[in-house]
């Protein structure tokens, strides 16, 4: 008679960490990149002043401070981390984009106002840098776009201030167009910004919404208007130029899951328009694939979509060009003024990696880690199952991510991308959505956007 052979105990099979334990080891570890960054770029900055900037990685200065905006912002803090999840989860979806614009703009003002109105707000866009420094050279406006090229290099005749040389001129038209309607001064320039940017965060809940399912795009609602990005967002012409690349992509995603053609051409045409208000936003181009693919289905449905979108696209280069502005010779002219300037000195194997620390300290701690939950979902390694809807939404963070890797190893985004980089960073936000305990997270944002603008000098 035999026996069966003993089966020796099977050892216990080994449990992956707890996904809130390696979100706190990706947020360490980019906690060790900023660091890295501000010690490494003080170095720099102390022996060879290579930097140009007051408090590498970002451009501004140590500055402890606080202002009539601080009970404000502390408050608004406050209640959207409390609230914020729960409101987000309720409210009718209308009400809630309503909700979300307006606690946008409320953080974005209080968050500016630390600094004072006069220095917080109405100065911002009249620095010898910037584009209102030119309101009274556009006179005669069809002349001046034929002229805009002659005036970008440094050893040009009355060339143009950074910003506007480093701009296609739409930018500096917006400005001079507010001006024209009785809109003038740094003030309002400065609530434009602050308004049409904080636009931004309801555009891409349209887009997540339309892609992903209103079930993540309630999630990422919070983080999306408490972002450390605020701090930038007021006042700085990028804020406008985000919200204009938003609403291209939030229209497109529109158009790509059976809305109106109507919505292709208006996302045509904000796209034409990104691309004359800078030309590094051209990456949205990256953006712009990601969602034709996410709604490939409809796109082979009714092949039509693409007319009005392509119509839409071609009015503002068709328009500039017709007024004598050559956007490629401008943009050449751009890439050699820019090495004519701090371009050209600043240290490429500092700022391609310093630049995503910059990153870091405006998204926030919670979107390292919720980049981190996205990346396991694309990968296939996120613990149990993953839904279409949460895959789609990880593909649109993952084009934005690649059009921000883009930009950072193009070279010609050293320094200021804390500035620069706002539309990119925003389509990086709803990441969060991944997260669990999203008050945790987004008192963190809170407390990194707080202790930002409370500690340094963040003007540029």
């Amino acid at each position: 008679m035999t026996h069966p052979r003993p089966v020796p105990p099977s050892r216990p099979a080994r449990q992956p960490s707890h996904p809130a334990r390696r979100d706190l080891y990706a947020a360490a570890a980019a906690v060790l990149l900023v660091t890295a960054a501000v010690l490494i770029g003080r170095h720099i900055q102390a022996t060879d002043r290579t930097l140009f900037v007051g408090w590498p990685p970002l451009v501004g200065r140590w500055d402890p401070h606080v202002g009539p905006g601080t009970p404000a912002a502390v408050l608004v803090a406050v209640a959207a981390v409390a609230y914020g999840p729960a409101v987000a989860a309720r409210l009718p979806w209308r009400a809630l984009l309503a909700a979300a614009w307006g606690t946008a703009m409320a953080w974005i003002f209080s968050l500016a106002l630390i600094d004072g109105w006069h220095r917080g707000i109405a100065v911002r866009l009249t620095t010898r840098f910037e584009y209102l420094q030119v309101i009274d050279r556009w006179h005669d406006i069809p002349a001046t776009l034929r002229d805009f090229t002659a005036h970008i290099l440094i050893d040009s005749p009355d060339n143009w201030p950074a910003h506007v040389a480093g701009h296609p001129p739409a930018a500096t038209l917006t400005f001079v167009l507010l001006d024209r309607v009785g809109l003038r001064g740094g003030g309002w320039a400065g609530v434009w910004c602050v308004t049409v940017g904080a636009t931004a965060c309801v555009a891409v809940l349209v887009a997540v919404r339309a892609l992903a399912g209103e079930r993540l795009a309630r999630r990422s609602a919070p983080f999306l208007v408490l972002a450390p990005a605020a701090v930038w967002l007021g006042t700085s012409a990028d804020a406008y130029f985000a919200a204009v690349a938003a609403w291209a992509v939030a229209l497109l995603a529109l158009a790509v899951t059976g809305r109106s053609l109507w919505w292709a051409a208006g996302s045509g045409l904000l796209f034409g328009l990104t691309c004359y208000l800078s030309y590094g936003l051209t990456l949205f181009a990256v953006t712009g694939a990601a969602v034709l693919l996410l709604g490939r289905r409809r796109v082979r449905e009714r092949p039509v979509l693409l007319v009005p979108l392509l119509a839409g696209l071609a009015v503002v280069p068709v328009a500039f060009t017709a007024a004598g502005f050559d956007w490629w010779e401008a943009y050449h002219l751009l890439v050699t003024r820019y090495y004519q300037g701090a371009g050209g000195v600043r240290p490429y194997g500092y700022w391609v990696w310093a630049n995503l620390a910059c990153t870091v300290l405006i998204t926030g701690l919670a979107t390292v880690a919720g980049l981190r939950r996205a990346g396991g979902v694309l990968l296939g390694r996120r613990g149990g199952a993953v839904t279409g809807e949460e895959f789609r939404l990880a593909l649109l963070v993952a084009a934005g991510l690649l059009a921000l890797l883009v930009a950072d190893l193009s070279g010609m985004s050293k320094a200021e991308t804390e500035r620069i980089w706002l539309p990119f960073v925003l389509w990086l936000l709803p990441a969060c959505a991944f997260l669990g305990r999203p008050r945790a997270w987004l008192a963190a944002q809170a407390l990194t956007a707080l202790l930002l603008n409370h500690l340094l000098a963040t003007g540029w």
